[in-house]
């Protein structure tokens, strides 16, 4: 009786299965959050290249590239990294291409954004650093990679 008890009352493998779950599905939450706020931004400025253009040589102030260069840059990195971040795809490197875009971002127009604005940025900040440190999770091609991969050697 007290082996079933045991088996059935196991606290901490309990446990240790809900978190497991729990930080995949945050980092996957964490994941598609940060991906939508900077592949619309990218979109819109596909969108609206001439705007885009102008914001790059008149609002946003990058360091050391010229604003054509710039726009181009930001705006692939906007559509490329959280594209790979939704699927889930070189999870690490996505994310943290992604952070750079984000600290490159803030820089440029931190004088600029308010309080709330800046909010948003350490948040995605951190989100993304939790992908880079702890990976894409188990909801993500590049665990379903490893797998398979796993199998076959």
């Amino acid at each position: 009786m007290t082996k079933l008890f045991g088996y059935l009352f196991n606290i901490d493998s309990w446990i240790e299965r809900y978190i497991v779950i729990t930080r995949d599905v945050l980092l996957l939450i964490a994941r598609l959050y940060v991906a939508y706020s900077f592949l619309k931004s990218g979109l819109d400025s596909v969108n609206d290249w001439t705007t885009t253009e102008y914001l790059y040589e008149n609002d946003f102030h990058v360091p050391i590239l010229s604003p054509h260069v710039a726009a181009v840059l930001g705006t692939g990195g906007e559509l490329i990294f959280p594209t790979l971040l939704i699927f889930g795809v070189l999870g690490r490197l996505s994310s943290l291409g992604l952070f750079f875009v984000n600290f490159v971002a803030y820089i440029s127009y931190a004088y600029s954004l308010q309080n709330a604005g800046k909010m948003y940025h350490y948040i995605w900040g951190i989100l993304l650093l939790l992908v880079v440190v702890w990976g894409p999770g188990k909801i993500s091609l590049d665990f379903l990679y490893y797998k398979i991969k796993e199998k076959t050697h």
